[in-house]
């Protein structure tokens, strides 16, 4: 598991401190107590400052959206929504994302599972419009599915119905039917007002996509699974310009509805759309470790699936919630992944390298070479195909004394890091991914895996490189010189200013 997700600070935010953090040249004292300074800002500001400006700008989002601007042409909205976007993270970062979300069919983009509770909660459900509005007018349509559950609870409660559940399912006898039938829709109309309210079409269905048999009539009545998908009612919403809203109950052959958890009806539909993207939205913002507390950032589940099920909190709803979203995944694209984020979190999690709440994916399936005689016979013609300095990074590999290689099974990414000296951390020498790489999240992969053997690196990049936003979200500090960038993790203290001398020296090899 990779928390590097939830840490990430991006350049925007530190300009405000842009003197601090790459200041004039000065004496060798200066460079130490600057870049002490810098480091111990950093650790505050990633952990304070940006969650601070992240909750400002997120209001700063749905001023933007509730006031009704006069008429202007499709391409201006988007372009306009780019810019406020860009806000959470590099303008490159949103772009990339939308041609991606942009290069598949409509229905193909996201099933967003939405929860009960944040639909009954108004301030809530005025926060979730605006973010779907915020997508629909950059030509996105995510598919929304959601539940009722506390409303459906509260109305059975004052109609004197206890609610009863077997194994987790709640019994759905004629009575409750009735009223969830009643909620389901209610509740629906009431996102969909809330979407039309703000300029932004959206086509309630409440039923008519799921259709199911009895999941065991004798025990639990009238809960239904789920045989198959009818996506006809979604296309011709989306063929509108209407987002499609859907609840989660079924419906047998002969017209029986039945009542379907909206968790496992939003996996049934994302197998028949087969989405780039799966979010489901909960008040916790993702999935917890249960020993530390602490929101888990990344799992990739190829690589970390049998050490989860070792751990002593992974076990009763959270490790079926994950069972089934692995299982989900398994039939999808690997390009497919699920994300379980607060409501407010929807843009960040869709338009920034880091995310928020909890991703989870398969992955791809790692590799370690300890030699270069290990390294793949394949390894000179991907990289020549891949980047104009395959000599380089072949050079940098003969002159380093050893060194340790990480990729994926289809090389999508390499990487090559040299050991720690007793003067400096551990030095990245190479990280190449390809474009399928940096989109699939395998160069995520990759880092983390090297993260978790490294604790501490150093790295260059030219000020000049496209992902720079990318390595600056990786590092923990940097320092530029002559349109070299130095970045670093893991290095802490007078280390920092040592290690700035060094590179001020020309001592570190870039």
């Amino acid at each position: 598991m990779d928390d590097s997700r939830s840490t990430v600070c991006k350049l925007e935010p530190h300009k405000k401190v842009e003197d601090l953090l790459h200041p004039p040249l000065h004496s060798f004292s200066t460079y130490r107590m600057l870049a002490i300074k810098r480091a111990a800002f950093q650790v505050s500001a990633k952990a304070e400052t940006f969650s601070a400006i992240a909750k400002a700008r997120q209001i700063k989002f749905s001023r933007c959206l509730s006031v009704q601007a006069h008429p202007r042409s499709a391409d201006s909205d988007r372009s306009t929504i780019i810019k406020l976007l860009s806000s959470i993270g590099s303008k490159k970062e949103v772009e990339q994302y939308l041609r991606q979300f942009s290069s598949v069919d409509s229905q193909k983009f996201a099933v967003i599972k939405v929860g009960g509770a944040c639909i009954a909660d108004p301030t809530e459900r005025n926060l979730l419009a605006n973010q779907l509005s915020f997508l629909n007018q950059v030509g996105l349509y995510p598919i929304v599915i959601h539940g009722a559950g506390p409303q459906l609870n509260k109305l059975l409660e004052e109609a004197g119905v206890e609610p009863q559940y077997e194994g987790g399912i709640r019994i759905t006898d004629k009575k409750t039917l009735e009223v969830a039938r009643k909620v389901f829709l209610e509740e629906n109309l009431k996102l969909v007002e809330a979407l039309e309210s703000m300029g932004t079409r959206a086509r309630p269905i409440p039923n008519g996509v799921f259709r199911g048999e009895y999941l065991d009539k004798d025990l639990y009545q009238y809960v239904g699974k789920i045989t198959s998908v009818d996506k006809a009612a979604i296309e011709s919403s989306i063929r509108a310009g209407a987002l499609p809203i859907l609840t989660s109950l079924a419906e047998t052959p002969s017209g029986q509805i039945l009542n379907v958890n909206a968790d496992v009806a939003a996996g049934e539909l994302a197998r028949a759309i087969q989405p780039m993207k799966i979010i489901y939205l909960n008040d916790k913002g993702g999935l917890l470790n249960g020993t530390t507390g602490e929101k888990i950032s990344v799992i990739n589940l190829d690589e970390e699936w049998d050490a989860l099920t070792k751990e002593p909190w992974f076990k009763f709803g959270t490790r079926l919630k994950i069972k089934e979203i692995k299982d989900l995944l398994e039939t999808l694209p690997r390009s497919s992944s699920v994300a379980i984020i607060s409501t407010g979190d929807l843009q960040k999690e869709l338009f920034t390298d880091s995310g928020a709440g909890t991703l989870i994916r398969l992955g791809n399936k790692l590799c370690t070479w300890k030699t270069q005689e290990e390294l793949p016979a394949n390894l000179g013609e991907i990289l020549a195909e891949r980047t104009p300095n395959s000599g380089t990074i072949f050079a940098a590999l003969d002159a380093a004394p050893s060194f340790t290689s990480y990729g994926d099974e289809g090389l999508e990414v390499f990487a090559a890091v040299a050991p720690p000296t007793s003067s400096a951390p551990s030095k990245l020498l190479a990280f190449t991914p390809s474009k399928t790489g940096w989109l699939n999240n395998v160069a995520d992969n990759v880092w983390s895996l090297i993260r978790k053997n490294h604790e501490s690196l150093v790295w260059f990049v030219e000020e000049s490189d496209e992902n720079c936003a990318w390595w600056f979200g990786k590092s923990e500090g940097s320092y530029v010189k002559d349109g070299k960038v130095m970045f670093w993790y893991g290095v802490r203290g007078e280390s920092v200013g040592e290690l700035i001398g060094q590179f001020e020296r020309g001592e570190l090899k870039v």
